[in-house]
């Protein structure tokens, strides 16, 4: 597996934020590329979470073209004033394949299999003809490295994506094969980030699941 980013400058930082609640979510459906939109919950979430993640003040942000990802950019664009949003593709989560559209015990039913590879070490194509998460990798790390190259020492980078998108990328910075960031990486609740901050040529995880709070721990992360 070769590095998602190369990083060979000191100080920049990466915020890998993932996009608020779907109705597809809180049913359990596999989304894959359905372009879902965000419920009322996701998008107070996302704004729940804008304070927070703008005060990171990122210099670029960049943003799946899913709506409930870009969406969920756009309402915390909004407490970053003068900063464009990005749209990149190659963001979007994990096409899925057949699993699409299906509720997880559904997919289970009819695909009796899933299970045992989901919990394996050994990479497989999701849905029968969807993407492998070593594709997925190479697709979101080079959507990553692209952006880097617009943020300076010392800046940071804003990515609003989805939850196996942000696992592998993840994982790839701080330079784990995949099976082991695949079992390593819980996956990130909505609207929430993950930071990661650059050390020389390489990448340290400063926070994971990382969210907005409120009352005695306003904005804490």
């Amino acid at each position: 597996m070769s590095p998602a980013v190369d990083a060979p400058g000191p100080g920049r930082r990466i915020v890998v934020l993932r996009h608020g609640l779907t109705a597809h979510n809180a049913r359990g459906v596999w989304q894959g590329h359905l372009d879902s939109p965000l419920t009322d919950e996701g998008r107070a979430q996302a704004e729940r979470a804008a304070d927070a993640v703008a005060s990171y003040a990122p210099d670029v942000v960049v943003a799946s073209d899913l709506q409930r990802a870009r969406i969920t950019a756009e309402i915390v664009l909004r407490a970053l004033p003068g900063r464009d949003l990005r749209i990149d593709p190659r963001l979007r989560e994990i096409h899925v394949g057949q699993w699409q559209g299906l509720e997880r015990s559904v997919m289970t039913e009819r695909f009796p299999d899933a299970a045992a590879l989901l919990a394996g070490s050994e990479d497989f194509r999701r849905g029968v003809d969807g993407e492998t998460y070593g594709e997925l990798g190479e697709r979101v790390g080079a959507a990553a490295a692209d952006a880097l190259h617009d943020v300076s020492d010392g800046g940071t980078l804003l990515l609003v994506t989805h939850g196996v998108s942000a696992r592998v990328l993840t994982g790839d910075l701080l330079g784990l094969d995949r099976a082991s960031s695949w079992a390593m990486l819980s996956g990130l609740g909505n609207c929430h980030w993950a930071e990661l901050r650059e050390n020389g040529r390489s990448w340290r995880l400063s926070g994971w699941n990382l969210r907005a709070r409120f009352g005695a721990d306003e904005q804490g992360r």
